[in-house]
């Protein structure tokens, strides 16, 4: 029962997020063999001033061994 959670900067539209989250779908049916029904995606906006504090440090920095892709940034 795959959840993923796209945290990002406010601003994109619904329209965006609804497309990322039907292609993030798509990929985990695809890649990973779940059903459509066994997929929930949500879209956390952070704002920039609170990124470091809410996402870098805990998400980021504080978890290296279940990140599989690390950001081309450094706080």
């Amino acid at each position: 029962m795959p959840h993923v959670i796209v945290k990002a900067w406010p601003g994109k539209t619904e329209e965006q997020k609804q497309k990322l989250a039907d292609a993030i779908t798509r990929d985990v049916m695809s890649i990973l063999g779940y059903g459509q029904e066994s997929v929930s995606i949500a879209f956390e906006e952070i704002d920039a001033s609170r990124w470091k504090v809410d996402v870098y440090v805990p998400d980021i920095q504080g978890r290296p061994d279940i990140l599989l892709k690390k950001p081309g940034y450094r706080m």
